[in-house]
């Protein structure tokens, strides 16, 4: 009784001593190499479903669907969906042809498979009258030096198989002689684009982080088990998106790359402490035993940190913070048990691969670098200190660009080329819908007179101006009453001289929504892409202070509990917060115009990501502290992390 009394105390004095996690962390190390065979099986069925998965994960291009219920634009769109639909819309400029011509091109185009309507002057003047007989004047809007502009509404909306092949079909018919510009060309554009150029800049970022991993690392062999490890948890992430049903293009594009640069400190974390514990003369399983042991608290730190600045995210009332957030918050969560579950059998299996290819360090000792950039610490301190207070006012007075129109028509792409044509010559056009109560023909026609007067309206569509006086609506083509006028509902078409994001495209709106509600001020709605950016643009600006402080608050705590201290959190993150200030005044000193959803995940990812470099530092600081005077302690904490922080932060900057 007295020997087992002895035993219990000696188990519990070891207990006390070691601390309970690290007992639970030696655990799950035998666990895990005990059932090594297992959790492989595990992994291989889950990359076999998450392969499947993936291709039918739906990609949602329209960033108007993640407005909040609450917003305007968003009532109204899902009020008139439910009337008339919400039409897709193109403009279409056809070059070097005759009036006769265009009037040809114009019916055959309104004849294509998903084409609702074709708004053109053919309306107001008999195109077959002749040239000498046709006031140009008058027409100047649709047709100039030989070129037509026309104005495109489809049966179905901007991102709608139908409407899409609708457009290839448009270009088809008309071949050189068309330019394009407009939502549905814009959102076809961008599928096409990010499909392709996200596939070439994954294979551009694998190459660029594999020769990195090659000059960091010490065997030839050791960049195909990190590449290969990372493809496993991105594959994971990538097909259990299923389960959300849709995810935004953002999201889906965004979310593999930044997995890659995210988590791959964690397999390099792992695999630098099985080799220490290699080289104290242990066997693999031993060695892999203590490495996860020694590794696997930095790992959840570090992972932990990176979770809070992307969960954060999910707070935002523009919900695509929501979908990103949790995407690239379960990304890394994917990333921490492949690293912790699925790695050790990987480098298990790549250890005698690892001894066969090794090589010498490619990297520096770091010893210079460490001894100047303590001598320098001052200098340091003097130059943040004059930098930053700048840097902070600088990023906030950025410009930043909200709307779909911000990727789909932005400079370098084929639609930008065409918008810029079309605007040279015919100036812009913004198509607005209004919806309001179906009650009175005489209120309509004065709403429409007011709007057509304003000199920035380039026309008006509407039954009380479309219907000739004292006709009644049954004479007018089904096609076009079933348009505008549906049981209790009115609906009518303007468009504006504006782009569809600027400042002058939010004041027209603004002044053409005062009127509307001055003849219908209940239930009345202005939609189209200019107000869904507004209010866009007010509930994204709202929620980026909320995602500062969520951000800021969650890597706060992280640190604090991982060092149990309230000053190092406070050290830790004071040189993040000026890197962040920096790196976002530099658009504004360059003139640039940014999209403002980019802005605010660059700022999570960069304070989520990179706050770990300061926890490595400050541990290896403390750490060393123990055994040195403050002077050594420094160079050498320098020096100890300098290998890791270049190869995570290379990486990073490469993806």
């Amino acid at each position: 009784m007295k020997e087992k009394l002895k035993f219990v105390h000696k188990k519990k004095e070891k207990q006390t001593e070691n601390g309970l996690t690290e007992r639970l962390s030696v655990r799950l190390a035998r666990f895990i190499l005990r059932r090594q065979k297992w959790i492989e099986s595990i992994f291989v069925a889950g990359c076999v479903f998450s392969f499947i998965a993936m291709l039918f994960v739906n990609v949602n291009y329209d960033l108007t669907e993640y407005l909040p219920r609450e917003a305007a634009s968003r009532i109204g769109l899902d009020r008139m969906e439910e009337t008339f639909g919400y039409p897709g819309t193109a403009r279409v400029m056809v070059k070097d042809v005759s009036l006769y011509e265009a009037k040809q091109y114009k019916d055959q185009i309104e004849a294509v498979d998903g084409v609702d309507q074709v708004l053109w002057c053919d309306a107001a003047v008999n195109i077959y009258a002749g040239e000498d007989f046709i006031s140009m004047d008058d027409i100047e809007d649709y047709y100039k030096d030989r070129c037509a502009v026309m104005d495109i509404t489809f049966d179905e909306g901007d991102t709608a198989k139908r409407t899409s092949r609708a457009v290839d079909e448009i270009r088809n018919l008309l071949g050189e002689k068309g330019c394009y510009t407009g939502m549905a060309v814009q959102n076809k554009s961008l599928k096409e684009n990010i499909e392709s150029e996200m596939q070439l800049i994954m294979l551009v970022a694998v190459i660029m982080i594999f020769t990195i991993l090659c000059i960091t690392t010490a065997a030839w062999s050791e960049p195909f088990l990190f590449l290969i490890v990372m493809g496993v948890a991105i594959l994971l992430n990538q097909g259990t998106n299923i389960f959300l049903g849709t995810v935004s293009f953002l999201t889906n594009n965004v979310a593999m790359v930044l997995q890659l640069a995210t988590s791959m400190d964690y397999s390099i974390f792992l695999l630098d402490a099985f080799e220490r514990e290699r080289k104290k003369g242990l066997g693999n399983k031993e060695a892999m035993t203590n490495a996860i042991d020694a590794a696997i608290n930095s790992i959840f730190a570090s992972s932990l940190t990176t979770v809070v600045g992307f969960l954060a995210l999910v707070s935002m009332k523009f919900s695509i913070g929501f979908d990103m957030g949790l995407v690239l918050a379960k990304g890394i969560v994917f990333s921490l048990l492949t690293v912790v579950f699925f790695m050790p059998a990987m480098i298990l299996k790549f250890a005698d691969w690892n001894e066969k290819t090794a090589h010498r360090p490619f990297l520096p000792a770091f010893n210079r670098l460490s001894r100047g950039i303590y001598r320098f610490r001052y200098a340091a301190l003097i130059i943040m200190a004059l930098l930053v207070p700048p840097a902070y006012v600088a990023q906030g007075m950025n410009d930043y660009l909200y709307g779909n129109s911000a990727v789909g028509a932005s400079e370098g792409t084929r639609v930008y080329e065409d918008e810029k044509e079309i605007a040279a010559i015919f100036g812009r056009s913004n198509m607005l819908l209004v919806m309001y109560p179906n009650t009175s023909m005489v209120t309509e026609k004065a709403l429409s007179g007011e709007l057509e007067d304003l000199p920035y309206v380039k026309s008006v569509t509407s039954m009380a101006n479309t219907l000739p006086e004292g006709i009644p609506e049954e004479f007018l083509p089904y096609s076009l009453t079933n348009e505008l006028h549906r049981g209790d509902k009115g609906r009518m078409l303007v468009y504006i001289r504006t782009k569809t994001e600027s400042r002058e495209a939010f004041q027209d709106t603004g002044k053409i929504e005062e009127i509307v509600k001055k003849y219908y001020p209940e239930d009345s709605f202005v939609l189209g892409e200019t107000p869904s950016t507004m209010d866009i643009k007010t509930f994204i600006t709202a929620d980026n202070t909320r995602v500062n402080i969520l951000s800021l608050l969650g890597v706060f705590l992280v640190v604090m509990f991982s060092f149990r201290s309230l000053l190092v959190p406070v050290i830790v993150m004071i040189p993040i917060e000026a890197a962040i200030f920096l790196n976002m005044a530099m658009p504004y000193l360059a003139g640039d115009t940014m999209v403002y959803m980019g802005y605010i995940i660059v700022s999570s990812i960069q304070l989520g990501a990179t706050v770990d470099y300061s926890i490595l530092l400050t541990n290896s600081y403390m750490a060393c502290r123990k055994e040195m005077e403050k002077k050594k302690a420094c160079i050498q904490a320098v020096k100890m992390s300098c290998t890791s922080i270049f190869t995570s932060g290379t990486i990073m900057i490469l993806a």
